[in-house]
């Protein structure tokens, strides 16, 4: 369903529309490039089944909401020597964008508060909201993310050396191919994806929208945001921080630097757990999420 929010276009799925017995909400905001489909319906249902009503989204530039490609594709290649070298980087737009266009699919809703809960890119987009408006969070939940400090692990040299890479040809295949090598790469090893289910799954998302200008622009908008660590500080919501020991892309670091930036966060980390959503992550992380969820409401 697309619904107007911070005046664009949203996609949005929503598990109980126009719900009026007060069930409280959860909101997930999903990481880079990826589209509110990669949230494993597993965990969605789980999470309604515990008594919530739960909002998905697709990030503005990627799936089925409005794309930006009128500013232009910014130069990875130039706009990661500026990060490198700390200039400043101006953005197409920035996560605090991101975060008021959440914000908006509540306003739009007529939501008042909500559990937000973010992945990878995600979380830093929830923790912008946890800034941006602090009385409409009833909690904030990041996972597999990071505060965005300056001198925090990076990807592994291996990652790194795919995320550089381009698709060995032109056409959704060829990105199919290389985006399955890359979640491959980033993958939990304690719970592994078996190739020919992260294909269809790639190969599905792909079919549904196929986007990758806005990844670029959202790679952009993580790299300029310097701030955020900062302002971590001003975060009121019961906060909920996790994290997979063995995730290659955002180190387990950068988590635990999110939770100390918080008043009060909580951090939990999960062996075998890298930077997705398998089944047995999944369980793990709902064993955290729902507790939280309803201890937050009784605060």
């Amino acid at each position: 369903m697309k619904i107007k929010a911070n005046n664009i276009d949203i996609e949005i799925e929503d598990t109980h529309p126009g719900d009026s017995t007060g069930r409280p909400v959860v909101l997930l905001i999903m990481g880079l490039g990826m589209q509110l489909i990669a949230w494993p319906p597993a965990m969605v249902q789980a999470i309604a089944d515990a008594g919530f009503r739960v909002l998905r989204l697709d990030n503005r530039d990627i799936g089925l909401s409005q794309h930006f490609d009128h500013l232009g594709t910014p130069s990875l290649l130039w706009e990661g020597l500026k990060f490198r070298l700390g200039w400043r980087i101006r953005p197409p737009y920035s996560l605090e964008d991101m975060a008021a266009d959440t914000l908006g699919v509540l306003d739009a809703l007529n939501i008042a508060k909500a559990h937000v809960v973010g992945v990878s890119m995600g979380g830093m987009v929830a923790q912008r909201l946890a800034v941006l408006a602090p009385s409409r969070l009833l909690s904030l939940s990041s996972i597999m993310s990071s505060s965005g400090a300056r001198g925090l692990p990076e990807a592994s040299p291996a990652v790194t050396r795919i995320l550089l890479s381009r698709p060995a040809g032109k056409g959704v295949q060829a990105a199919v191919d290389h985006t399955a090598r890359l979640l491959k790469a980033i993958g939990s090893p304690g719970f592994p994806t078996p190739d020919a289910e992260l294909r269809q799954k790639v190969a599905a998302a792909a079919q549904r929208s196929f986007h990758p200008q806005g990844v670029v622009r959202q790679m952009v908008a993580i790299a300029a945001d310097s701030t955020r660590a900062a302002a971590l500080a001003r975060v009121t919501a019961p906060t909920l921080v996790l994290h997979g020991r063995a995730d290659p892309l955002v180190p387990m670091a950068c988590g635990e630097d999110t939770a100390r930036r918080i008043p009060g966060a909580r951090f939990e980390s999960i062996e075998g757990m890298g930077h997705d959503l398998p089944p047995g992550v999944v369980e793990r992380l709902l064993a955290l999420l729902i507790p939280h969820f309803k201890a937050a409401a009784t605060t």
